[in-house]
């Protein structure tokens, strides 16, 4: 059916629309109606609406997309006793802070997080919550989603195997497999909705080799495979985990993942810092899909995904903030900044540009979330999920030649309006809704009691 005006929202007078479905389109526009985008045109075309956007001084992009993401973890942003060490060492500190979560601490951190990511430009994330030492976490979380009003794609994530039986988590953070899958199955019905446009999808995310048995890895797979949702995990981030699973599977990370059922086509995994050039292969050949994390891998790790060489064994690459913990941030634009600068210092300056950049952060993380052709563009017909960015002012004074290049390595750039949905998130930079001041406070409350930290 053809769409006519009036449209409910016009977004217009862009200095270029960038649509990632056709050419840009300078002084472009894009229309809204329904929650979809209803057209797109070049300026003098704009169609009359009931609401008007203005995006001058602007550059139009679609939606941001996280791929990757530990949204709790904003509660222990650069928790100092943490920082001194590698993955395990960080993770072992955390723990027994992160065994407080309840409800009320996974909304707040939810609600706060997904407000941080939307005034980023973020229109899409997943949230891979593996801490569950109570019941109704994840169903916080999508309570938060719902009132922000970002597009959310909750992991059940999970931890069965502790350290009494092997694994690096301790008792008080870990679910027994059973519990787990269970608790996977009522989410999967509950919330899982697998309609194109959907505000809500469901997936699977064990957390990783060292923090769940074999058992709930291979069950996972096969429950996911029958309620037709996506897998999540981590894989290949870190040596001490390569060292763990030589010792306890008597195989590397990558070749675990594979011989457990994961490796055929949905699933995609974070980081992917150290496979070797057969799994690369083996890893394309699965279509296993990698969100790109390089801010934290680089904090913790000191090294990164190997973006070129993956890609040229086809595996498709998208993009995450990784954990409030790490990252320290949850700033989209930041990740894909640094994204840019980490593949040109490895492989040279053809090895990525701005553009490439975009399309990793909207089109790749889509093809994560196995939502490929339907997020990620603004098209006809494709969810109204776009981003006004501000490319003037002292930051872009001299950059006229390519305006995508000069968003990505100019500013700082945060959103100047953000819609999901065709419903307008963020507004001339602000939340365009209320409440902020009081889940600030919750949330300092909250934070405070669980580092010890007294309120000053």
């Amino acid at each position: 059916m053809t769409l006519l005006p009036p449209f409910d929202l016009v977004v217009r007078d862009s200095e270029l629309l960038v649509t990632l479905a056709g050419d840009p389109i300078p002084g472009g526009w894009v229309a809204v109606s329904g929650g979809l985008v209803a057209g797109t045109g070049s300026v003098g075309t704009e169609p009359e609406a009931k609401e008007v956007l203005s995006a001058r001084g602007g550059l139009i992009t679609p939606g941001l997309i996280n791929a990757h993401h530990h949204i709790f973890q904003n509660l222990t942003r650069s928790y100092a006793p943490a920082l001194g060490g590698g993955l395990f060492q960080w993770l072992t500190t955390l723990y027994p802070l992160w065994s407080r979560l309840d409800e009320e601490a996974a909304y707040v951190s939810a609600w706060i997080g997904l407000a941080e990511l939307a005034l980023g430009g973020c229109t899409t994330t997943s949230d891979h919550l593996y801490v569950h030492p109570c019941a109704g976490l994840i169903d916080a979380e999508i309570s938060a989603a719902r009132e922000v009003g970002l597009r959310f794609h909750p992991t059940r994530g999970s931890m069965s195997l502790s350290q009494e039986d092997g694994g690096l988590p301790p008792k008080s953070v870990v679910q027994t497999d059973d519990e787990i899958l269970a608790d996977s199955e009522r989410l999967i019905a509950k919330y899982h909705d697998p309609a194109p446009g959907a505000m809500c999808r469901i997936a699977l995310g064990p957390c990783s080799p060292f923090s769940v048995t074999p058992r709930l890895m291979s069950e996972s797979a096969s429950l996911a495979e029958r309620r037709n949702v996506r897998l999540h995990t981590h894989l290949a981030e870190d040596r001490d985990e390569t060292k763990f699973c030589l010792q306890t599977f008597g195989r590397s990370p990558v070749e675990h993942f594979d011989d457990l059922g994961w490796n055929e086509g949905n699933a995609w995994v974070a980081h992917c810092i150290f496979p070797t050039e057969d799994e690369m292969e083996r890893l394309g050949l699965g279509k296993t899909a990698v969100a790109h994390c390089p801010s934290s891998n680089m904090l913790i790790g000191g090294s990164a995904t190997p973006v070129t060489q993956l890609t040229a064994h086809g595996v498709v690459i998208g993009l995450g903030c990784d954990g409030s913990a790490s990252t320290d941030h949850a700033s989209l634009w930041l990740e894909a900044r640094t994204a840019l600068l980490l593949c040109r210092l490895r492989g040279g300056p053809t090895a990525m540009n701005a553009w490439d950049a975009l399309r990793i952060a909207t089109t790749g993380s889509a093809a994560c979330l196995g939502r490929s052709g339907e997020l990620g563009e603004l098209r006809a017909g494709a969810p109204a999920d776009l981003v006004v960015w501000p490319v003037d002012g002292i930051a872009f004074a001299g950059a006229h030649t390519d305006l995508v290049e000069a968003w990505l390595r100019c500013g700082p750039v945060r959103a100047r309006h953000t819609v999901v949905n065709g419903r307008v998130v963020v507004r001339q930079g602000e939340l365009n809704m209320p409440g902020l001041e009081d889940m600030l406070g919750r949330h300092a409350r909250i934070s405070r009691e669980w580092q010890g930290v007294l309120a000053r």
